[in-house]
């Protein structure tokens, strides 16, 4: 399953950049599977694949349908941020899906990774850091 979700991943982020131009999957999305534990074959699905349906195109979720069980879905769907979604609100869906909270607790870890933040410009920095220090105040993270 894990390799599966691998495959989408690199799929739908393919030629991707993240805010510092590292490519997206090896920079962030591998980064935030490695974060989780080793033996934990459902939540590292799920971080694969966390960005997916947010950064795919239109249809990515019909796949994640067809190829995952319901938990994963339902906590990739808690993780995905809709483009007019009030970030309280999103945050609430996230605490309330446990496994989607593990995923966005490693997924934080990666935003707030000193050394990615480190190649960012100052600016782009400072508003980042205090994106992050909200969520993971919202998720009691």
């Amino acid at each position: 399953m894990e390799d599966r979700a691998e495959e989408l991943a690199r799929k739908v982020h393919a030629g991707q950049v993240d805010k510092a131009g590292q490519d997206y999957v090896t920079a962030h999305v591998a980064d935030v599977v490695g974060r989780l534990d080793p033996e934990d074959e459902v939540g590292r699905t799920v971080a694969w694949l966390h960005d997916t349906v947010e950064d795919g195109p239109a249809g990515t979720r019909d796949e994640l349908v067809a190829a995952f069980p319901d938990q994963v879905v339902a906590a990739v769907d808690a993780l995905t941020h809709g483009p007019d979604e009030d970030r309280a609100a999103y945050y609430r869906r996230v605490a309330a899906d446990p496994l989607a909270l593990r995923v966005k607790h490693a997924d934080l870890g990666s935003n707030t990774d000193p050394d990615r933040l480190a190649r960012l410009d100052p600016a782009t920095r400072e508003r980042l850091e205090e994106k992050y220090r909200t969520a993971r105040e919202a998720l009691g993270l």
